[in-house]
């Protein structure tokens, strides 16, 4: 399936608002509905096309779920990160299953910018903090993963019992300070994002970097998280369903 690209657009130096996203399950890109795994759909066999055609659009990031390893929490698909990091210059964050130091190693010395941190960070915040020393805090994009406000791990299968509130309050005091937040409940449907719940978390929590997940769907729905001050938009089917093209995206990342 081939995205809608319009490659005359030039390569874009501008900033990253835009993150297109690959989840990937046994080495292919796919997309989820409402985080469930049996609601699977396979876009491309090799993600590294998907990548290539982002690149060559303009954008200038990528957001990669290994999602074998947000579910089993052992990282599986490092050779799809490898291949994408080698043959693009997209600046990646990876993630899923990252459970100690030698996966947070093994990902950056595969090529990614930036690690991708979830479960971990609810269940061994420590271990976050001791890696927010090792690395630095840029080198990390902590996911609050949310149903009703609640902030749920493992693939989105367990409800931590933590608000997304006080579960960023606790990624604050570590130093952590690129933060995502996706709502489940939006999540594939391409309704329109959680704009109150973005709007809610940065009034509460207003030194993060708040980048949005979840339910894009249109242009306008990604210049109004732009406007209400997120960071950036996360988007993934919109991008493989052909309701955004790539050439608007790359558009919204030059304009200030």
């Amino acid at each position: 399936m081939a995205i809608s690209t319009n490659t005359s657009v030039t390569s874009n130096t501008g900033a990253h608002f835009v993150i297109p996203a690959i989840d990937i399950i046994g080495g292919k890109c796919v997309r989820l509905t409402n985080g469930d795994y049996a609601k699977q759909k396979t876009y491309y066999d090799d993600p590294l096309i998907a990548a290539k055609q982002f690149e060559e659009a303009g954008l200038a990031r990528l957001h990669i779920v290994d999602l074998d390893g947000a579910k089993t929490g052992v990282v599986a698909n490092f050779s799809v990160l490898e291949k994408i990091a080698s043959q693009t210059n997209l600046v990646i964050d990876f993630g899923g299953g990252v459970k100690n130091i030698s996966d947070v190693q093994n990902i950056l010395s595969a090529g990614a910018s930036m690690v991708t941190i979830g479960s971990i960070a609810v269940r061994h915040p420590e271990l976050l903090n001791e890696w927010l020393m090792e690395f630095g805090p840029d080198r990390f994009f902590v996911g609050a993963d949310v149903l009703d406000e609640i902030v749920k791990i493992s693939g989105w299968q367990e409800d931590s019992g933590l608000t997304v509130y006080d579960f960023i309050g606790q990624l604050t005091s570590l130093g952590a300070t690129n933060i995502f937040c996706t709502d489940i409940s939006k999540d594939g449907l391409m309704k329109g994002p959680s704009i109150k719940l973005y709007k809610r978390i940065m009034e509460q929590h207003p030194e993060i970097k708040l980048t949005a997940s979840g339910g894009v769907a249109s242009l306008e729905d990604v210049l109004e998280l732009k406007e209400i001050g997120c960071a950036g938009a996360i988007i993934g089917k919109a991008i493989y369903e052909n309701t955004l093209e790539l050439r608007q995206l790359a558009n919204i990342n030059t304009k200030r």
